[in-house]
């Protein structure tokens, strides 16, 4: 035991197993100190989203409560005032509980419970750990970890797509719609199984990025709908018992107004606890949406690699020195970030996939590690792509003149003469030219298929990157 254990001061708290000794400067009891001691297991403890959602969830559980006459008015007040500091960051401290606990996330609730109901009643004019205002009787009145986790889930979930993941892939879409004008006019070489293939424009490869990054918005805003859905107002298996009729739907607007994000009642409070479809569905979505950042960090990386070896067809940022032993050296470090964090997305995925379809009867049991891992996943999507945007993408420059040599010596412009002197003797040309060094334009001439003026009209790199067939007649 350390000096500063020995040194600690403590107070005396109860719960329906007996006392336990707290910190004295605690906001939390005995059930969350408990948990404390039950699960030093990964050292992960929830973060600022989550927290905030439980000060949300329960300070609208308070108003509702309040409206509906279920709780003094006076308590009501200072559970509410007490919510505001939770929801505000200015007791993230007080929520030192390990992910890893029970499956319900009764350990999480009844923290918020003991935090929020001891600072309320130091509001109230009382002493922490007399219970004045009582962490069950009021701050948890009408509720169930059951419900009240699940809901802090969505809330937390929906916050995080609503205010952190859509304005950051709005970022990286609007940096790559500018690199797609700015490379619009240089012509490169394709590339179909890593082979050279007809030439394409710069800016149409990242058209595409930019495309995919904008269905990623679009799948972000189809799967929101269900998150909107809170469990508030099942408690304990989806009945209800124990609260007022009316509380779902009151609790569910207060909560709205104080998100400024639409929520309602659940369609069916079993299926809110039982299952976590929702959150399996909104995850999905994170990870296309990495997935399509991993797929443009891939190409930019090839694009700029060289810088005299490589493809060297764009010129990487030089955010900082690529080498312990290589002078000078610079490697593509932020695309090789957003590579990492696509495929710790990919392992939160096969979590919540698999935990979301693990409900065992009326209640799921994997709860906090769902809360979690979407959260973790939302945090690396959103600063990714805010990163991607920034220090890579809009620091991108192209390399247009070797970018055009390339394109001059590509086998692949004989494609172009298909319709013109047919497969086979196209083929025969891009083979000759292969053979003996020489381009496309070269070997045609050479062998008479086509005129010098023919072969200008045809061989147009240009011209190949539109759609239609070259040097027809009109």
């Amino acid at each position: 035991m350390s000096q500063d254990d020995t040194d600690q001061e403590f107070r005396t708290e109860r719960d329906s197993l007996g006392e336990m000794q707290v910190p004295k400067d605690a906001y939390w009891g005995a059930q969350t100190q408990r948990a404390v001691e039950n699960f030093p297991i990964s050292g992960q403890t929830f973060g600022r989203r989550f927290v905030r959602a439980l000060g949300v969830v329960k300070k609208g559980a308070a108003q509702a409560n309040k409206e509906l006459g279920m709780i003094p008015e006076d308590k009501a007040d200072a559970i509410v005032e007490a919510a505001d500091e939770v929801i505000a960051g200015e007791h993230d401290d007080q929520f030192p509980v390990d992910v890893f606990q029970t499956g319900s996330g009764t350990s999480s609730n009844m923290n918020a419970n003991e935090v929020i109901g001891n600072r309320a009643t130091e509001i109230y004019g009382g002493e922490i750990g007399t219970r004045e205002v009582h962490p069950n009787d009021h701050v948890n009145f009408g509720q169930s970890s059951n419900d009240v986790i699940p809901t802090a889930m969505h809330v937390a979930a929906l916050e995080a797509l609503q205010k952190d993941v859509e304005p950051a892939l709005e970022t990286l879409r609007d940096a790559l719609a500018e690199k797609e004008e700015e490379f619009d006019d240089i012509v490169k070489t394709g590339r179909t199984h890593l082979q050279d293939a007809t030439p394409v424009r710069l800016g149409q490869e990242f058209g595409a990025y930019r495309t995919q990054v904008e269905k990623g918005l679009a799948r972000v805003e189809h799967v929101k709908a269900h998150l909107r859905e809170l469990a508030l107002g099942g408690t304990a298996t989806g009945t209800g018992l124990n609260t007022h009729e009316e509380f779902p739907g009151l609790a569910a607007d207060y909560i709205s107004e104080e998100t400024g994000i639409q929520f309602r009642e659940a369609d069916n409070h079993f299926e809110a606890q039982a299952a976590h479809d929702a959150m399996a569905e909104a995850h999905a979505a994170l990870k296309v949406a990495a997935g399509s950042m991993n797929k443009a960090a891939n190409d930019l990386r090839l694009m700029a690699s060289g810088p005299r070896n490589g493809l060297g067809e764009i010129e990487q940022p030089e955010n900082q020195p690529g080498s312990s032993i290589m002078p000078g050296k610079v490697n593509p470090v932020v695309a090789e970030a957003v590579n990492q964090l696509h495929k710790e997305v990919v392992g939160n995925d096969a979590t919540i996939e698999y935990g979301a379809a693990e409900g065992q009867l009326d209640l799921n049991l994997y709860k906090p590690v769902l809360a979690h891992d979407f959260l973790e996943s939302a945090e690396l999507v959103a600063n990714g792509a805010e990163v991607f945007a920034e220090k890579f993408v809009a620091k991108l420059e192209a390399n247009k003149e070797h970018c055009e040599e390339a394109v001059e010596q590509s086998m692949a412009l004989a494609t172009a003469l298909n319709p013109q002197i047919g497969y086979d003797k196209a083929s025969e040309v891009a083979k000759t030219a292969l053979k003996e060094g020489k381009t496309i334009r070269e070997v045609v001439l050479e062998k008479g298929y086509l005129t010098e003026e023919e072969v200008d009209e045809v061989i147009d790199p240009e011209a190949m990157t539109h759609r239609g067939i070259l040097g027809d007649e009109e």
